[in-house]
C-alpha cells in the first residue's frame, strides 16, 4: 500500500469535530441582548444624571430671557466672582504644573529612601475632605491660629482674603498633574535621556528636547483636570473665603449666595458659565486622552535601549547596527 493511500485512510478514519464548534459564540463577548441591556442602562444613567441636569441649568438660566441672563453676568458681584475664579486658577495651575513636573521626574527617574511616602503624600488631598483642608489653613493662619498673631503684627491677612483662597485651591489640586505624569514617565523609562546624556546634552537640553515632548499630552491632561477642579472648588474655598460679597466670593460661592436669596435665574446664569467651562474642559480632556493613550501604547511597544551597538570586525557596517542607529530618536547633531 502506498504512502498516499495510508495518509488518506488515516484522515478518513480520524474523528471529525462537530460542525457547531465553529459556530459557538466568542466566550469573551456577551450575547446581543446583554449588550443592549447594559448599553441602555448606561445611556439611561447618563441621561438622568448628566444630560438632564445640564439642560436644566441652561433652561433656568435663560428662563427670563437673554437680556436678564446678560444682566446677571454683568452684575458687579458676578464679575468680581468670575475674575477671582480665573485669577485663582491662573495662580494655582502653573504652580501645580511646576510641582507635578518636579515630583514626577523625581519619582519616575530616581530611587531613594522615602519614595513610597512621597507618593502617598501626593495622594493626600484625594483622601482628605476639602472642608478639612480649609479648616487646617484656618488653624494655621487664622487670628487664633499658629501664625495668626505674627501675621496680624505684620499686617498680613491670609484667611478671609485672596491668599487663603489660592492656598486652599493649590492644596486640593496639586495631585492632578503629578498623578498623570508619574505613570507615563515610568512607562517610557529613561533610555532616551541616558542616550542624550551620552551624546553630550546638558540637563536643560535633555528636559526641553527629550523629556518635555514625550510627556506633553500627559502634562496637558493633568493641567486640564487641575484647572477644572480649581475653578469648581467649593468646600475648601468656602471655609477660608469668609463669603465677603464682591471680594472673596468665587463663582461657586456666588451661585450659593444667589440661590439662598431665591434669585434662581441669576444663580443659574452664573452656574451656566461654570457648565460651559466644564464642557470646554471635557472636549480638551477627550483630545488629551486620545493622544495620551497613544503615547502610553508607544512607550510600552518601544524596546529598552541596550547601549551603543559595537561594529563588527568587518569593514562593512552590519544591518542591525544601522537599524539601531536609526531607531533611536536622539541622534548626533540634533541636540
Amino acid at each position: 500500500m502506498s504512502r498516499d493511500t495510508v495518509d488518506t485512510a488515516a484522515l478518513a478514519a480520524a474523528p471529525r469535530a462537530p460542525l457547531d464548534v465553529a459556530r459557538r459564540p466568542d466566550p469573551v463577548t456577551e450575547p446581543p441582548v446583554v449588550r443592549w441591556i447594559l448599553t441602555g442602562v448606561a445611556l439611561l444613567f447618563l441621561a438622568l444624571f448628566l444630560v438632564v441636569p445640564l439642560v436644566a441649568v441652561f433652561y433656568q438660566a435663560l428662563n427670563k430671557g437673554v437680556g436678564f441672563y446678560l444682566e446677571s453676568l454683568a452684575d458687579p458681584d458676578a464679575l468680581s466672582a468670575i475674575k477671582l475664579t480665573v485669577m485663582t486658577a491662573a495662580i494655582a495651575v502653573p504652580l501645580n504644573l511646576v510641582f507635578g513636573l518636579a515630583a514626577s521626574w523625581c519619582i519616575a527617574r530616581f530611587e531613594f529612601r522615602g519614595k513610597a511616602l512621597l507618593t502617598t503624600l501626593i495622594d493626600l488631598p484625594f483622601s482628605v475632605s476639602p472642608v478639612i483642608s480649609g479648616l487646617i489653613y484656618v488653624l494655621m493662619f487664622g487670628a487664633q491660629g499658629w501664625f495668626g498673631p505674627w501675621l496680624q503684627a505684620h499686617n498680613v491677612q491670609i484667611i478671609f482674603a485672596v491668599p487663603g483662597i489660592v492656598l486652599a485651591t493649590i492644596f486640593v489640586t496639586f495631585p492632578f498633574v503629578a498623578r498623570e505624569l508619574i505613570p507615563l514617565m515610568q512607562a517610557q523609562g529613561n533610555d532616551e535621556e541616558e542616550a542624550a546624556h551620552v551624546l553630550g546634552a546638558s540637563g536643560w537640553q535633555i528636559f526641553r528636547r527629550v523629556t518635555l515632548p514625550n510627556v506633553k499630552w500627559g502634562l496637558l491632561y493633568g493641567v486640564i483636570l487641575c484647572n477644572a477642579r480649581a475653578m469648581g472648588e467649593f468646600g475648601a474655598v468656602s471655609v477660608v473665603s469668609g463669603h465677603i460679597r464682591g471680594q472673596t466670593d468665587t463663582m461657586p460661592l456666588h451661585v450659593e449666595i444667589l440661590y439662598n436669596e431665591y434669585n434662581f435665574s441669576a444663580a443659574f446664569a452664573v452656574a451656566s458659565v461654570l457648565a460651559l467651562l466644564a464642557l470646554v474642559t471635557l472636549g480638551l480632556k477627550l483630545l488629551a486622552e486620545r493622544h495620551l493613550s497613544a503615547e502610553l501604547s508607544d512607550a510600552r511597544a518601544v524596546p529598552a535601549y541596550a547601549g551603543p551597538v559595537t561594529q563588527p570586525s568587518s569593514s562593512v557596517p552590519s544591518v542591525k547596527a544601522a537599524q539601531a542607529a536609526h531607531r533611536h530618536p536622539v541622534k548626533q547633531g540634533e541636540l
